[in-house]
């Protein structure tokens, strides 16, 4: 072994606390406030501002996450304040807004220049706050009027300002500078023995004041209002630095704490270790490890070390620089523990491994129904996202393990977004509505992102943890438990999996971040610091590097192991490339073409999967490349998404132009295997059918497709012919009851009204009818897999033919809105069926010619449908 000295500083603000000597001004069950943060990030017009007087207030927008620097918007704070009678942290009281969308003008911000925005208040008018009730901190975040640009801490932590008591003594450190975080962080850098360190600190009224460094003073000052000193650190080890104020009166402390580093050891992980943790001696002992290059030191802190960076938690490297390890011990088996990652004694991560997160900000929200007894915050020890380690989990045990998945070719795939499904939006409820979903005959549940994602109301391609299951939605028990119950009734489960890119929460981003360009550094071992594409979100995967590779295969083995998951739905697939498109609209054309190397990348990842779980496994891609490139990995057996949205609407609201929907068909992207195109007419990012059916639908006379009972029943022709053609099929969640509500609704991805009450009206209930029959018919009878297809959908009246060995099927209908004469050559005369109903048409001659009303349909065949 060999070992890479250095000396480094670290630092925690573990002790805020004051001490006070009689007599003690106090309130009964209040602390004083903590030292006021200023970095420049939030400063004040005064060092110690008070409830009742109006002080100005600057929000520097380059600094924090600098999520705002370069904002031409209006800036608003949303804020509001902690009281003596908040529970903790994230009790806001007297929030100034109606809504986080909806800001308040009293909040609007004055731009000042070079990126600085201000507002003068006074806190207790200004927040509304009553005589009486104590304010302690105000609380705070910056953002656009929409909301959808917001402006907080490096960690994205909420900003704190604390409020002093008027005519009081109050004292504060100056510098070092502190973060504005609910614990405040004192922003230094001491990297070697001897080296010294510079304090200055300030009174609200003139004292006393004194400086020490482990108890042996180095600085005072008599009947001052501010107070400076350097001292030289001399020994490696743990410091405490405080200051200390007496007006005559009161007397108060400030201290906080550091530790100066020994050396960093080199080291080769122990054997069984991997990314994540690892336990051990029965559970007894954990081995924590962070991939992590170019890092100087990492600590692991804890519930298991109350927080404190010690020694015993300073990291080993491996011999290659690349990871960081430590064996925590004496554990106890079962037992839940919070734990980060303290880098470079300034950043603190959640392990981008975790299977649990715990989150200041959004845990309050989720309701208890939905995830009982989750962890409480340790406030005042640390701050940001924690992670969760349990050793001696008990594995759940699968009841259905012989589940055998649908053939592609029979897959009709449900997408619902669970927020937007039930009004109850978790994994018990979901799995009490089984009974729904297997009446309407589908047999896979596509959901929607349910890894953590930021915020709780969400669509979750925002992501931020990969292994971990949005609490929102549930428990990891419960989120086996509907696997389970759905692979019992014969549907498989294809999770929503996000890896174009990750968002600004994630502790993979923030390990190399840099903040004064407000990307991912250059030399962050995942994220390229420029995305290479359009309609690129967040920060932008680079799947040419081997770090990505090694987690994306890690992040998909977890989920196909330890849940038990059929298939992924990988969003944004044709993101995953280097070759620089640029990330404006005009590049899509260049980002479209085949691209070998995207391939190869796809090849590779595909290959894994298939490895790993060989048994029908569904890899469908969000794709949208040129035809060569979806063809070639169609024949390695991944399956592309195919929308069909726009041609299907232009039909259904009757308008010819666009409406030939015949791309719908397999063969006309080259495809030799119709299994391979999950064909849909909505999804979650397309506008409803029915929304523009009743707001634009065409009209001819009395007929008019703005008529809800007469737009339904075209939606019932249009799935008639969209089930019909060969290959899986995907809906939208209540697209079977006509949903009409507008995708824009509330902002695109905004919570949408829930409408099970669709359900009691007659129009309604009889197309989700239409829907499971057709359904039935296609997942029971070959001719839909097998059948040849010949067709017509150029024109407004239009037809499919389907033909094999067994059977024959012809499905025909009228889309206009005006009568259409149609004549389509069934190829045999005699005896047909119509479905649904089974009722005989006796045809002459093999030339059928009918004159069809506008929005009528049939559904022939030369034999029997079967139906189960």
């Amino acid at each position: 072994m060999r070992k890479i000295y250095s000396l480094l500083l670290i630092f925690m603000v573990f002790a805020a606390a004051c001490r006070k000597s009689d007599p003690i001004i106090k309130e009964p069950g209040t602390e004083p406030p903590i030292v006021v943060p200023q970095t420049g990030l939030l400063t004040t017009s005064t060092d110690f501002p008070t409830a009742e007087e109006t002080f100005t207030l600057t929000f520097d927008a380059a600094k924090g996450n600098a999520a705002l620097q370069n904002t031409s918007a209006d800036v608003y704070i949303y804020t509001g304040v902690i009281t003596n009678k908040s529970t903790g942290a994230a009790d806001w009281k007297y929030v100034k807004s109606a809504s986080f969308s909806s800001p308040d003008p009293a909040a609007r911000m004055t731009p000042i220049g070079n990126g600085k925005f201000q507002i003068s208040l006074s806190p207790r008018s200004f927040y509304g706050v009553p005589l009486g009730e104590k304010i302690l901190q105000l609380v705070m975040l910056f953002r656009t009027a929409d909301g959808k640009i917001v402006g907080r801490n490096k960690d994205q932590s909420d900003l704190y300002l604390p409020i002093y008591e008027a005519n009081q003594l109050g004292i504060r450190f100056k510098l070092p500078e502190f973060e504005p975080t609910f614990n405040p962080v004192p922003v230094i850098s001491i990297q070697m023995i001897g080296e010294e360190l510079s304090i200055s600190a300030a009174a609200s009224k003139a004292a006393t004041l004194n400086l020490s460094l482990d108890g042996v003073g180095f600085a005072s000052a008599t009947n001052a209002k501010e107070i400076n000193g350097k001292v030289k650190v001399n020994a490696a080890g743990r410091h405490e630095l405080k200051l200390s104020g007496t007006d005559g009166t009161t007397t108060i402390e400030r201290s906080f704490t550091f530790l100066l580093n020994g050396t960093v050891e080199t080291a080769e992980l122990p054997a069984g270790a991997k990314e994540g943790v690892v336990f051990i001696n029965g559970g007894k002992s954990a081995i924590l490890t962070l991939y992590a290059p170019f890092k100087q030191y990492v600590y692991a802190i804890g519930d298991f070390n109350d927080w404190q960076s010690g020694l015993p938690y300073f990291m080993k490297r491996t011999p290659d620089g690349n990871k960081w390890w430590v064996q925590i011990d004496n554990l106890q088996p079962g037992k839940e523990y919070a734990y980060q990652y303290l880098v470079d004694g300034k950043l603190r991560i959640a392990d981008p491994y975790t299977e649990k997160v715990i989150d200041p900000q959004y845990d309050g929200a989720i309701p208890f129904l939905s995830y009982p007894s989750i962890m409480p915050y340790p406030m005042g020890k640390t701050s940001g996202i924690l992670s969760v380690m349990q050793s001696s989990q008990t594995a759940y045990s699968w009841k259905y393990k012989n589940f055998k998945r649908p053939e592609k070719n029979d897959l009709v795939i449900y997408e619902l977004h669970l927020r937007d499904f039930l009004k109850n939006a978790n994994y018990n409820t979901l799995r009490d509505t089984l009974d729904y979903l297997a009446k309407l005959h589908v047999n896979a549940i596509e959901l929607m992102p349910v890894n953590e994602f930021e915020g709780n109301s969400s669509w979750g391609y925002n992501p931020s943890f990969y292994f971990a299951p949005d609490k929102y939605y549930g428990t990891k028990v419960a989120l086996q438990q509907f696997i389970d119950e759905c692979h019992g009734r014969g549907i498989a489960v294809i999770m929503d999996m996000v890896l174009n890119h990750s968002f600004g929460q994630s502790p993979m981003v923030q390990l190399y971040f840099d903040e004064a360009s407000g990307k991912p550094a250059t030399n962050s071992p995942w994220f390229n610091a420029t995305p290479t594409h359009p309609f690129n979100v967040g920060y932008d995967f680079n799947h040419e590097s081997p770090a990505t590779k090694s987690f994306v295969r890690n992040v998909l083995k977890f989920w196909m192991d330890t849940y038990q998951i059929d298939g992924f739905r990988f969003d944004l697939s044709k993101g995953f490339t280097q070759k620089n498109s640029g990330t404006t609209d005009a590049g899509v054309s260049a980002w479209s073409a085949y691209d070998p190397d995207r391939v190869a990348i796809w090849k590779d990842y595909n290959s894994f999967i298939k490895t790993n779980n060989p048994d029908n496994f569904y890899v469908i891609l969000e794709h949208f490349a040129a035809d060569a490139e979806e063809k070639e990995l169609s024949e390695q057996g991944m399956m592309f998404w195919n929308n069909v949205n726009t041609s299907f609407n232009q039909a259904t609201m009757g308008y010819q132009e666009n409406s030939d929907f015949s791309r719908a068909f397999s063969g006309t992207h080259g495809f030799s295997r119709s299994e391979n195109l999950v064909s849909y007419m909505e999804s979650h990012d397309e506008e409803r059918l029915m929304f523009k059916n009743l707001a634009y639908g065409n009209a001819s006379g009395s007929y008019s497709v703005k008529n809800l009972a007469t737009a339904l029943k075209r939606q019932e022709m249009a799935a008639a012919f969209f089930f019909s053609v060969p290959g899986p099929k995907m809906l939208w969640q209540f697209g079977e009851l006509g949903y009409e509500v507008s995708i824009e609704q509330n902002g695109r991805t905004g919570e949408k009204p829930i409408h099970w009450d669709y359900l009691g009206q007659a129009a309604r209930f009889s197309l989700k009818t239409t829907y499971a029959n057709l359904i039935n018919y296609k997942t029971n009878n070959s001719i839909f897999k097998t059948g040849i297809p010949t067709y017509n959908l150029s024109g407004p009246a239009k037809y499919l033919k389907l033909t094999n060995t067994d059977n024959t099927v012809v499905v025909l209908g009228n889309f206009d809105v005006k009568e259409q004469i149609l004549s389509v050559d069934f190829g045999q005369s005699g005896q047909w069926l119509e479905w649904p109903g089974g009722n005989t048409m006796s045809l002459s001659g093999n030339t059928y010619t009918k004159t069809l009303s506008p929005g009528e349909y049939h559904i022939y065949s030369r034999k029997p449908l079967y139906l189960r």
